[in-house]
């Protein structure tokens, strides 16, 4: 008699291996961005660092898009927003349709503070990729995109199924 091979458990701890590799490492970027935020003088959590690149990317979006986008709770988003404001890093503008509707854009002093932790960002992602030639790069990201889709899929079947 043949002995029959368990090729779904031997993928599943290859998948939970990739998985926890990729969130290892995510980890460690994490952790470095956040010791240079820290040893930088520029006094910014990790929160307030990536509300500050979404409306350096985003100018004009709104405080409600930011916790969309975050998945964050309205009311963390709405703290971090007053205080991001009150030192004087975003500026904020009222839609003339609705006074209701908040434009939010960084100002001129948060875009220098912006610049300065997008290079940080890049030093660091340049570490983190040191020793990949391109063609290596090109496969990681194909790969990482696989797996974005494949969550991204799981999702939106997991949606379908509860509708």
């Amino acid at each position: 008699m043949r002995k029959q091979v368990d090729n779904v458990n031997q993928y599943s701890s290859s998948a939970d291996d990739i998985v926890e590799s990729v969130h290892a490492v995510m980890h460690r970027f994490r952790s470095l961005q956040l010791q240079a935020l820290k040893s930088a003088s520029h006094d910014l959590t990790h929160m307030e660092a990536k509300a500050l690149g979404f409306f350096a990317n985003r100018p004009g979006a709104t405080q409600s898009e930011l916790a969309q986008h975050s998945g964050r709770d309205k009311g963390q988003v709405a703290r971090l927003i007053a205080g991001l404001r009150e030192r004087g890093l975003l500026e904020a503008s009222v839609a003339t349709a609705d006074k209701r509707c908040v434009h939010l854009q960084v100002s001129p002093v948060g875009k220098s503070l912006q610049q300065q932790l997008r290079q940080e960002a890049q030093k660091l992602a340049a570490q983190a990729v040191r020793g990949l030639n391109d063609a290596e790069c090109q496969q990681l990201l194909a790969l990482l995109a696989k797996l974005h889709d494949n969550l991204w899929a799981t999702q939106t079947s997991s949606e379908g199924a509860s509708a």
